[in-house]
C-alpha cells in the first residue's frame, strides 16, 4: 500500500500548495514619507510693448456752408381766358388791351377752376391774391380775384 499512501501524501502536498496561495499576505508596513513644500511666488509676466498705431492724418477743415440762392419765381404771362367752364362761369373784367384783369366769383365757382380757366398756375394765382386764404379752398360769391400778373392784391 505504499502506492496508495504516497498518493495521499502527494495529494495532500498538492492541496497544501494550492491552498497556500489562498492565504492572505501579511499587510505591508506603512512607510513614512516626509514632504517638504516650498512656496515660491509666481512670476508676473511683463507685457511686451506693442507698437502704437500711427496717429490719423489731420482732418481737412470742413468747408463753410454756402446757402443756395433762392429759386427764381417764374410768373406766367398775362391771364388768357379760355371761356366759361364748370366751376368758373362768371364774366371777367378786361383791361384796355382786352386782357382779363379781374374776375368776380359767382355761385358754383372754385379757385382751382378759375386758375384753370385763365391758364394760370394755382400757386401763382394765390400769390397774386393774398386775400384768398386756405390755399384757395374758401372763396365766396362776390370775391374779386386779381388776374393781372403785374399787380399783387
Amino acid at each position: 500500500m505504499e502506492r496508495g499512501s504516497s498518493m495521499v501524501a502527494a495529494s495532500a502536498g498538492l492541496t497544501a500548495l494550492l491552498l497556500s496561495g489562498c492565504t492572505a499576505a501579511p499587510p505591508p508596513t506603512p512607510a513614512t514619507i516626509t514632504v517638504t513644500a516650498t512656496v515660491t511666488a509666481t512670476p508676473t509676466p511683463t507685457p511686451t510693448p506693442e507698437a502704437a498705431p500711427p496717429p490719423p492724418p489731420p482732418a481737412a477743415p470742413a468747408p463753410e456752408p454756402v446757402p443756395n440762392a433762392p429759386a427764381p419765381v417764374v410768373e406766367w404771362g398775362p391771364a388768357f381766358d379760355t371761356g366759361a367752364r364748370p366751376g368758373a362761369t362768371g364774366t371777367p373784367v378786361l383791361d384796355a388791351d382786352g386782357v382779363p384783369a379781374s374776375y368776380t366769383v359767382v355761385e358754383g365757382d372754385s379757385f382751382f377752376d378759375i386758375a384753370q380757366r385763365f391758364e394760370l398756375p394755382q400757386q401763382q394765382l394765390l400769390r397774386m391774391n393774398p386775400q384768398v386764404h386756405d390755399f384757395g379752398e374758401t372763396v365766396y360769391i362776390g370775391d374779386v380775384i386779381n388776374l393781372d400778373w403785374t399787380k399783387t392784391g
